[in-house]
């Protein structure tokens, strides 16, 4: 684990090199793409001391790192908060232990409140706690029972995702094999609506599809990928983005670790995206999000007018009363939930 923070920062290296002429100046960090918190103290807080020392961080308002409920103690806590994080994310999934075995996640219910006053002994507000529905056998009644634990545990940001099967993970490969169904769309579209009008009344909006806070707390590392921002991913797998290239990491361990130790960029599928394409991609993105398609970031990223490129899908979907037209642009109605992926693919 030493030598993989190690080569972290040396991949961090890479931008800060003379022969580099971009400055990294974030404004958000997030640690995620796994479980952070496995990595022991001393090596997070290198880590996290070294990127410091690396990068101009005088602009940075946000910091998070996901943990994992069953790993993080009170010393923890305090080294991150300490070392300048500022934001925790918690993936408590389910509060039921059976639907936690399904998805093979290795914590227990009672561990989530239990980091969360953690969390908060070390000074932590900003908090979030993931939560995952429409699990292989889960009923509507067990989703209100989690939904309902997750608001009492009183954090501002809650995430609520479908479960989705990635190829070839072993989710995908035991449904593939007949060890469970996935639950039915009708049931897994009751779960959502129940989840956006419970949030609701307690004051949480839905600012993107999957993704509820209280006012002034949403995720501002998430907005920034909603909105086309520029990013620098670090580590195997990791993606970047900037000014419309884009590039991904290599996922294989071994052959992340041996470019890092060449001293060559560990990259694979560079390509720079051609502007109607970007311009689709952020009509995508920006779709899933409350306030929407805004023409005017479309024009700022690509010098294309969105509502003249995209007029047809905009009068359609109109028309169909899945979309609304706002002030700035377009955006889903509350209709159009049921069927967002369908409709933000139309512009790509």
């Amino acid at each position: 684990m030493t030598q993989f923070v190690h080569r972290i920062l040396a991949e961090a290296d890479q931008w800060t090199s003379p022969d580099n002429s971009i400055r990294v100046r974030p404004e958000t960090v997030f640690f995620g793409g796994g479980t952070p918190s496995l990595l022991p103290i001393e090596p997070m807080r290198q880590l996290l001391n070294g990127l410091q020392q690396r990068f101009d961080f005088s602009q940075l308002r946000e910091w998070t790192v996901e943990c994992n409920p069953a790993t993080v103690t009170a010393e923890y806590c305090r080294m991150l908060r300490e070392s300048g994080v500022n934001r925790l994310s918690f993936g408590a999934q389910s509060f039921r232990t059976s639907e936690l075995a399904t998805l093979e996640r290795h914590h227990d219910p009672e561990d989530v409140p239990r980091s969360l006053d953690l969390a908060r002994s070390a000074g932590f507000s900003r908090l979030n706690i993931d939560l995952i529905y429409a699990i292989p056998g889960q009923e509507l009644s067990s989703w209100q029972e989690s939904l309902e634990k997750a608001i009492a545990l009183r954090t501002p940001h809650i995430s609520a995702y479908g479960l989705t099967y990635e190829p070839n993970t072993p989710m995908a490969v035991k449904k593939r094999m007949g060890a469970f169904h996935a639950v039915e769309e009708s049931v897994e579209l009751a779960m959502l609506h129940f989840a956006r009008d419970r949030l609701a009344t307690q004051g949480f909006q839905a600012y993107e599809i999957s993704n509820y806070a209280v006012p002034g707390e949403q995720c501002q590392h998430n907005l920034m990928y909603w909105r086309g921002e520029d990013y620098v991913g670090l580590g195997p797998s990791a993606a970047s983005h900037l000014q419309g290239w884009r590039w991904k990491n290599r996922g294989h361990l071994g052959e992340w670790e041996r470019a890092v130790d060449e001293g060559a960029v560990p990259t694979v599928e560079v390509e720079q995206l051609p502007p109607r394409q970007r311009a689709g991609e952020l009509a995508m993105l920006m779709l899933r999000l409350i306030d929407g398609l805004e023409f005017d970031q479309v024009h700022q990223k690509t010098d294309l007018d969105a509502a003249e490129i995209f007029a047809d899908q905009i009068n359609r979907y109109t028309t169909a009363g899945l979309l609304e037209r706002t002030a700035r642009g377009v955006k889903l109605t509350e209709k159009a939930i049921d069927v967002a992926d369908a409709v933000a693919a139309e512009f790509l």
